[in-house]
């Protein structure tokens, strides 16, 4: 009897050639080596159904064996899909990487590859989409996308959209993003439970979710009876931005006993600057970061902060993504993901001479 694999039971499983003379693997290199036929290696490497999880793996282990991949080029020539999603992330952005990480993961898992392309001061969205449109993506996912509402519009019109982080009511792009109010709430609550009332809020500027972060800051200090204290410093989502707020409080001779960061890097950026001039963190002022990149959990840094779900993110982002590729009828949709504070060592009760 043969099992569903095509392979007789009991059969052992043929080893590979010894040497295929130099040349690239192929799929019936992969196939032979599982005792497979080439059609069902094919339905593995589409994500199609029709192969049992037991030879999904053993298909999947073979290739890497041999060093197999799939020819995304053939591919895309016998059919019309490219089975490739595009992603645009923003260079140097860290919380991005872990997005992307985990995005590679979840579109493996159903057959798709990434392609990225990124935004950077010298390269405008527009023209790192542009780079996306030229793979022949499938969708689109853009990362925190700096760029306006009717440029998405025309873009959703070409190929279907997916923004992380980053909304944009009235368009037909599908969004996915962290719960910005209660992640600011969770914070702040943590602040006030230590008996802070003067805290300050560093702004991530034009950065995703920072708009929301703000408004969110503003009203909770008013809602708390401290719209006396409430007080936001310019800045952006880098430690540069994080540093020169640290030197304008130094500057100004009023440091707040609390500082609420727009995300980890320029929490990072202040506490360099702020430990540097002999300000204690968190003794002489708590500080709460956003994102939860790896880099905040070092041993020297141990921010506390709230942890935005990346793997979550990414998921839902490839989700959503070949869920238009197959309905691009449906209507726009939004998946929001819960927040959840990390406490640990940048958080205390205020100084002394604190909460004037």
């Amino acid at each position: 009897m043969r099992g569903r694999d095509g392979r007789a039971d009991g059969a052992p499983e043929p080893a590979g050639p010894s040497s295929n003379g130099g040349r690239r693997p192929t799929m019936e290199d992969v196939a032979a080596r599982v005792g497979v036929s080439r059609a069902l290696v094919s339905v593995v490497f589409r994500g199609a159904p029709g192969a049992s999880a037991s030879t999904r793996e053993r298909v999947l282990a073979a290739a890497e064996e041999i060093g197999y991949r799939p020819d995304l080029a053939a591919r895309t020539l016998a059919s019309t899909r490219s089975r490739v999603l595009g992603v645009m992330l923003t260079v140097h952005n860290t919380f991005h990487a872990d997005l992307v990480e985990a995005m590679y993961t979840e579109a493996e898992e159903v057959g798709y590859d990434l392609v990225l392309s990124a935004h950077a001061p010298t390269r405008h969205s527009e023209k790192a989409v542009g780079a996306l449109l030229g793979h022949r993506c499938d969708a689109l996912v853009l990362l925190g996308p700096e760029t306006s509402a009717r440029f998405l519009q025309e873009l959703a019109g070409r190929v279907p959209v997916v923004s992380v982080g980053r909304r944009f009511p009235g368009t037909p792009v599908d969004i996915v993003a962290t719960a910005e109010g209660p992640a600011v709430r969770q914070a702040l609550d943590h602040l006030r439970d230590l008996g802070h009332r003067d805290i300050a809020h560093l702004d991530g500027g034009g950065g995703a979710g920072s708009a929301e972060r703000k408004r969110a800051y503003r009203d909770w200090m008013r809602r708390s009876g401290l719209a006396d204290h409430v007080r936001v410093l310019p800045g952006d989502h880098t430690e540069a931005s994080g540093a020169e707020a640290a030197r304008r409080l130094l500057a100004e001779g009023r440091v707040p006993t609390a500082l609420l960061a727009g995300n980890d890097r320029s929490a990072i950026g202040f506490l360099d600057a702020i430990t540097r001039a002999g300000v204690r963190v968190p003794q002489d002022i708590s500080l709460v970061g956003f994102d939860d990149i790896p880099l905040a959990g070092l041993a020297h840094i141990q921010l506390t902060t709230v942890r935005q779900d990346s793997v979550g993110l990414a998921r839902q982002a490839v989700r959503l993504a070949i869920e238009r590729v197959e309905e691009p009828s449906l209507p726009p949709r939004s998946s929001v993901l819960e927040p959840a504070l990390i406490v640990r060592g940048t958080t205390a009760g205020p100084r002394a001479d604190g909460n004037d």
